[in-house]
């Protein structure tokens, strides 16, 4: 309870605005999305994506990430479009760029991110489930990228992100149709890891970041990098980084921490150094 109490008041201390909620599990940040009735993003909430990733990158107590949303409808429907309602530029520029450089954070965080998709995922609520490294929806949940619809369109990685995720032709379908997918369809198609029952994506995706606070944090800290970077290079140009990231990780205590722990049939005491 202490660490919780901690963490929350380093993020008064960044002054993260309300709608962000941020408690603390073990070694997992638990960050909801608090904005009724749908969980929409606005500019403050935005900063605070990313400067709470900012915090939690050095924090060696933290190895997870989980996002959700409150409520039992909405994950989240994304941004509300009254922002954009008068068509100033301006605004839209400034929005497009908080939208990236929080989910970029987001995406680029040293430990591992699951969104847990209890609800609609629209717009830039999916972006943001794209953004992390593992989602698990609830069986009711339905995702889409509509921004077309009015016009618009996704701005914060979801073009790119979800072409990588389920290829081109689901992509097209999505964006370009504007198709909303259902739970099961996301998942035959590689937009979500796990499906689970209604009420049960929290539990799932606390379960999951429990499983990385048995991994050593250093070691995560380096392997991710090398599994993103397939996105835009070559695995060829990876290979020789991945033979010699291996060989730093044995300037990491926490390499000679896991081989003898293992070694010794105990578990590993992790010092994220």
């Amino acid at each position: 309870m202490s660490n919780a109490v901690e963490v929350y008041q380093k993020a008064q201390h960044l002054q993260l605005t309300d709608k962000l909620v941020v408690e603390v599990r073990g070694h997992t940040a638990l960050l909801t999305l608090n904005n009724p009735s749908a969980n929409t993003w606005d500019a403050d909430m935005l900063r605070g994506v990313k400067q709470l990733v900012e915090h939690l990158n050095d924090d060696k107590d933290i190895y997870a990430l989980v996002v959700t949303g409150a409520g039992e409808k909405f994950f989240s429907a994304g941004a509300d479009l009254k922002l954009f309602a008068d068509g100033d530029k301006a605004v839209a520029r400034d929005m497009a760029r908080r939208f990236g450089e929080a989910f970029e954070a987001l995406s680029d965080y040293n430990g591992v991110t699951i969104a847990a998709i209890n609800g609609y995922a629209m717009g830039g609520g999916l972006e943001c489930a794209l953004a992390c490294d593992i989602r698990i929806a609830e069986e009711q949940a339905q995702m889409a990228l509509p921004e077309a619809k009015v016009g618009l369109l996704p701005c914060a990685g979801g073009t790119q992100k979800l072409s990588w995720l389920v290829g081109e032709g689901w992509a097209k379908r999505m964006i370009l149709c504007g198709e909303r997918v259902d739970a099961k369809t996301a998942e035959r198609i590689g937009l979500v890891e796990e499906v689970v029952a209604q009420g049960q994506a929290l539990t799932t995706a606390l379960a999951l970041a429990e499983k990385v606070g048995e991994q050593s944090p250093v070691a995560i800290r380096a392997i991710k990098p090398l599994i993103q970077g397939a996105r835009t290079q070559a695995p060829d140009h990876w290979l020789p980084a991945e033979r010699e990231t291996f060989v730093d990780l044995f300037d990491a205590e926490d390499t000679t921490e896991g081989v003898n722990a293992f070694l010794e049939k105990r578990k590993a005491q992790w010092k994220n150094c």
